[in-house]
């Protein structure tokens, strides 16, 4: 079979074979199980196509990367960079409904971690690369297609270590598509909007140490690094910081209230914004910077006072904040707690403008007249923020059509992830649009 009737009746067993691929990635060397029997198997999806396809391990063993690249009709335009993580975050059998690594496709719905993030769109991308391919279809302009390693622990061994390492597999790219972006959301029972990802906050995981006198536990004790810790971090888990509208925020909110007639007050922005549902969780954590502290550590036995003690934070910094974040830290924490950044990647922004936000626009309404389209700000962070070292422009293009019930944003990392069936084929349908005239 060829043409996009091919790449459609591929798509749907694409996911399911790579949600079967366990590519769980912990954040530690020493319990990732790593991403090269996928990065294998799209390579030999890419290969008996013809492509020429270039394999990396990013800097540690089984962090497999796969590249390769389609020549368009004009060389001198810069070339569009379409990228995907092969990596998942870590999935309790017991939780689910079906076996997280089952890909079960029932209901509907492909199941299974990865389903969303982003095991589905790398099966679009790769559906489409094998069609083009096949049908000799010559794109504008070179595309480039990488489907990289370790983006759920900040892409250390994967984009981050293949724009340090390897930045000619990326020559001549100017601009990039990734997730999270493209999927639909029904904002009233005659309006459906895609948001199209344009800015995402910045990423810094925080560890904060208190050091003190190590003792007996039975004493009084009045230098107890554990309490003092305890005292910080419920601290900044309770602190609100401040509210801060960003362009791209106050964009996507001007457009949802043409749409709507919905109004957007910031005396009571974050109420306003509650109205939109399932999305609100998502719009309203880009209204201001966050800090949540997710890991303690302490001690070594019940009845021995430490040293020292740890915990980790998860900060998302809105553009422009970083330093008066860093002050805001330094006076709810006070003089005893050290803290750290274990990783620091900064936001990213662009503008939604110009020729390739206007193709994606094109292909979303070929697909689904009378639509409109978004820009938007992720709350979390992407392979962007690697590849926007470059000097790319970066938006999140992930093309879906949900059904209107559906939470999408609550399926990343949760339990039973999925995707439909019909959002997926509707995505490769798009992507194929948008690559033929990006």
């Amino acid at each position: 079979m060829t043409g996009l009737g091919a790449a459609e009746a591929e798509v749907v067993g694409l996911t399911s074979e790579l949600i079967r691929i366990d590519t769980t990635n912990t954040g530690e060397l020493e319990t990732t199980v790593g991403e090269r029997v996928a990065a294998e198997y799209v390579a030999g999806k890419l290969g008996e196509v013809g492509y020429d396809v270039t394999y990396v391990e990013s800097g540690a063993p089984n962090r497999g990367n796969v590249i390769v690249r389609l020549a368009g009709a004009d060389p001198s335009r810069g070339a569009l960079l379409v990228h995907g993580h092969l990596d998942v975050v870590p999935a309790d059998p017991a939780e689910w409904s079906v076996h997280p690594f089952s890909g079960a496709v029932q209901d509907g719905y492909v199941w299974g971690r990865g389903a969303v993030d982003m095991k589905d769109m790398v099966a679009m991308m790769i559906a489409t690369a094998r069609r083009f391919r096949r049908d000799n279809i010559v794109p504008p302009r070179d595309i480039v297609f990488a489907f990289v390693a370790d983006e759920e622990a900040g892409g250390a061994y994967g984009a981050q270590w293949l724009v340090e390492n390897r930045r000619d597999l990326f020559e001549g790219v100017t601009e990039a598509i990734g997730e999270v972006g493209g999927f639909s959301v029904t904002l009233a029972e005659d309006v459906r909007a895609y948001c199209i990802e344009i800015a995402e906050k910045g990423i810094a995981w925080m560890r904060l140490r208190v050091r003190g006198r190590a003792g007996h536990g039975s004493m009084i004790h009045d230098d107890n690094p554990v309490t003092k810790l305890a005292e910080a971090v419920a601290r900044l888990g309770r602190h609100r910081f401040p509210q801060v509208l960003t362009e791209s925020v106050r964009e996507f909110l001007n457009e949802v209230s043409n749409l709507t007639g919905l109004t957007f007050s910031e005396d009571d922005l974050e109420g306003a914004v509650g109205k939109l549902g399932p999305l609100s969780r998502a719009v309203g954590a880009t209204l201001r910077d966050t800090a949540n502290p997710t890991m303690l550590n302490a001690g070594y036995k019940v009845n021995v006072i430490p040293s020292v003690a740890e915990a980790t934070v998860d900060c998302r910094i809105l553009p422009g904040r970083q330093a008066a974040f860093e002050r805001e830290l330094d006076e709810i924490l006070g003089p005893d707690v050290e803290r750290e950044w274990i990783t620091h990647l900064p936001p990213v922004e662009t503008t939604f403008d110009g020729a390739l936000a206007d193709a994606m626009g094109a292909a979303i309404l070929a697909e689904d007249p009378g639509a409109r389209v978004l820009p938007y700000m992720l709350s979390g962070g992407t392979d962007a923020k690697a590849f926007s070292t470059l000097g790319i422009r970066c938006f999140g293009f992930s093309p879906l059509r949900l059904p209107p019930d559906l939470d999408f944003t609550a399926l990343f990392h949760g339990v039973d992830e999925r995707v439909p069936v019909d959002a997926i084929k509707f995505g490769t349908r798009v992507l194929d649009r948008f690559l033929r005239s990006c």
